[in-house]
């Protein structure tokens, strides 16, 4: 926001009004001794043209890299107009609606912010938001163990093939609180999560399963399958998906013969800079028949006396509105300036652009895998149907050639032994994680397949 000094005039006003002569009268219980005369060691501030230049060399100093990380955060083309109208002061300084009668510009965004995740993940509701896609794991676990009533083990089937940095922060949230996750393996071959893992839990007390579609390796699960599987067997599911992708993948809600139960992932894709790692959100959608367990806020839509609609704060199962004992989180707040920027992000795209965008990303993933494995030294290693992420095996060190290309401005990728050491993984030994959005066009690709090339001789 811009800043507006007071004026020499009105700070007279000001101290005249209260009957004061001058800003050290103000302060005169201060003892002097305690009073400095300067900043010696401070430099002279700069003008604001000075400050402008000063930033732009350091930013330019960080170079304009070429990003093919993917791992949960993406560079995605964000229309000029979607920041241009979330930093407006309307939007901008809006805060929680605690006097929801008096915020009903808020309540109306996120109703509408609602609305399209509802339809985005063909679930029957979504909430307000949660604090980033990890968190949203850990609460929809939570809530699986408050709402599955058939079960008493609170257990949950985790796959390995699940982002590791949700699955860290799940389990930090959740194991002192008596609930277990169970890791399932993945396929050493195909990267997916085989059903001959999961059949072993065949008649056990489980209370739900997660799956993530697509897996933090990019390729699709067996979804249908999985979920028919959970449900014979009185399991809930926990879908974890990429927004994005759902304008080309069939959505959790249709999973299967009845659906996943809950669906939950990171609003990073949709309209958020990578901005070094947040601020992002969470997004939560469930089944109607949960919803009294769903965490964090629910707006509606209703009409007053005179037929005039309006919104308000349907459901609020916080600890702020209602008995501690009975609270189902203590999320006091949502990420609420991310989730505006969402919701006009997919309002200005639709469903066309959206689905067009994850097309191009689609597109241009496969154009990647076809340049760099025609490189000496490069191997695809899951050959399977996949959306934004694919596997790479080097011929080097992953480490070394990563850092040889972000020397030339290149993110090549991620280091997968940072989350599958090769003496236990060893399928994985030397891998790189690599991502193409609809940016990365050929031209980029070109570039990072010639650097790649001469990094491996």
């Amino acid at each position: 926001m811009p800043f507006v000094p007071h004026t020499e005039d009105e700070i007279k006003e000001m101290l005249s009004v209260i009957g004061i002569d001058s800003i050290d009268n103000l302060f005169d219980e201060i003892p002097s001794h305690l009073k400095i005369q300067g900043l010696e060691k401070v430099p002279a501030g700069l003008n604001e043209m000075g400050v402008n230049r000063l930033m732009q060399n350091r930013a330019a100093e960080d170079g304009q890299a070429i990003c093919f990380m993917g791992a949960g955060a993406y560079d995605h083309h964000i229309p000029a107009a979607v920041w241009q109208i979330t930093t407006r002061g309307e939007y901008y300084t809006a805060y929680t609606p605690y006097q929801a009668e008096a915020s009903q510009g808020t309540l109306q965004l996120t109703y509408e912010y609602q609305s399209m995740m509802a339809a985005l993940t063909a679930m029957d509701v979504s909430n307000a938001s949660l604090y980033d896609g990890a968190s949203a794991v850990a609460e929809a676990v939570l809530m699986a163990v408050r709402s599955n009533r058939k079960s008493k083990s609170r257990k949950i089937l985790v796959p390995r093939s699940l982002n590791p940095v949700y699955t860290t922060v799940t389990n930090t949230i959740v194991k002192h609180q008596n609930i277990e996750l169970i890791d399932v393996a993945f396929d050493g071959v195909t990267g997916k999560t085989p059903m001959s893992a999961l059949e072993g839990f065949t008649g056990e007390d489980i209370t739900a399963v997660v799956i993530s579609q697509p897996n933090f390796f990019g390729t699709l699960e067996d979804v249908g399958k999985i979920t028919n599987w959970a449900h014979e067997n009185n399991i809930f599911v926990i879908a974890v998906v990429n927004p994005l992708s759902l304008a080309l993948l069939k959505p959790p809600g249709q999973w299967g013969e009845t659906g996943a139960d809950i669906a939950v992932g990171d609003g990073q894709p949709l309209g958020a800079p990578m901005s070094s790692g947040g601020p992002y959100y969470g997004f939560m959608c469930c089944k109607k028949t949960l919803v009294r367990q769903m965490p964090g806020r629910i707006v509606g839509r209703t009409v007053d006396q005179q037929g005039r609609e309006g919104f308000v704060l349907t459901l609020q199962a916080r600890e702020q509105h209602i008995r501690r004992s009975k609270a189902t989180s203590n999320i006091c707040t949502n990420q609420g300036l991310v989730v505006t920027a969402s919701t006009i992000h997919m309002s200005l795209l639709g469903p066309e652009g959206l689905k067009q965008t994850a097309i191009s990303c689609h597109q241009n993933t496969q154009l990647m895998v076809e340049k760099l494995t025609a490189i000496d030294g490069v191997d695809l290693v899951f050959d399977q149907p996949r959306f934004h992420e694919v596997v790479l095996r080097l011929s080097k060190p992953a480490a070394d050639i990563i850092n040889t290309l972000a020397d030339q401005n290149i993110l090549a990728g991620y280091d997968l032994s940072n989350d599958y050491p090769a003496q236990d993984y060893p399928e994985l030994e030397n891998c790189i994680l690599v991502c193409a959005t609809e940016l990365r066009v050929a031209e980029d690709i070109e570039l990072f397949a010639a650097a790649l090339a001469e990094a491996l001789k």
